[in-house]
């Protein structure tokens, strides 16, 4: 039977796809920082922060004790408008989308290492390749994201490990935000397009596809506004 661990599945994409994955048969671990409403024999939940000191360790204690991880789906999140008067939550964005999937990357590739296989999937954005004056820690972070997994999908790759860079647009989740949210994706059709990553492990998928041509042309609007 196949076994994935979900990071961050209390609600939104992650929950959805937890759900997804347990309808095929896989049994799920999922971590995140409140309970899950799941409640089935092949479903095993833990509360933990990945910004807690302990999140590595507790994350190796939830991991001892399986024989195999075939998928790993990092989805734990946040995304909040700049408040130049309150910079906090500019680190606390960074600290969970980018330091929290490498804190989780350092536990999960070892085991994937030694058992010879496994797919890591982690959720970045389109915002990746633009910059943002509403949110410039969000698309730092998703830049990070980026630039990380694809760079680790060909390190891992000769070692039969897979590493996905998924990199969605809007989705109907507590994340969206913004006064526009064009072509926004539901959860269950996000839901899919990881489980089309999941049979064809691409290095770099996006979703919708409309959407790139857009984030081009709005990166060119913010570097005109520059000169």
């Amino acid at each position: 039977m196949s076994s994935a661990l979900v990071i961050g599945n209390s609600d939104g994409i992650g929950l959805g796809f937890s759900k997804k994955l347990l309808k095929l048969g896989w049994t799920v671990t999922g971590i995140s920082k409140s309970e899950s409403p799941i409640q089935t024999g092949s479903y095993r939940h833990y509360i933990a922060d990945v910004n807690d000191r302990e999140y590595n360790h507790r994350l190796q204690s939830v991991l001892q004790n399986k024989d195999q991880m075939d998928l790993c789906l990092y989805c734990a999140g946040i995304g909040e408008l700049l408040n130049p008067l309150d910079m906090g939550k500019e680190v606390e964005t960074i600290d969970v989308n980018l330091t929290g999937m490498i804190k989780t990357l350092a536990v999960v590739i070892p085991a994937m290492v030694e058992n010879g296989h496994g797919h890591f999937i982690g959720l970045s954005s389109v915002a990746d390749e633009m910059l943002s004056p509403e949110a410039p820690a969000y698309h730092a972070s998703k830049a990070g994201m980026s630039n990380y997994l694809e760079s680790l999908a060909l390190a891992l790759k000769p070692k039969g490990i897979y590493v996905t860079n998924v990199r969605f647009g809007f989705v109907d989740t507590k994340m969206a935000k913004g006064d526009v949210k064009p072509f926004m994706m539901g959860v269950d059709k996000a839901c899919e397009h990881l489980l089309y990553c999941m049979a064809k492990k691409p290095v770099r998928y996006t979703a919708p596809k409309i959407i790139i041509p857009l984030t081009k042309f709005r990166q060119y609007m913010l570097k005109l506004k520059t000169l």
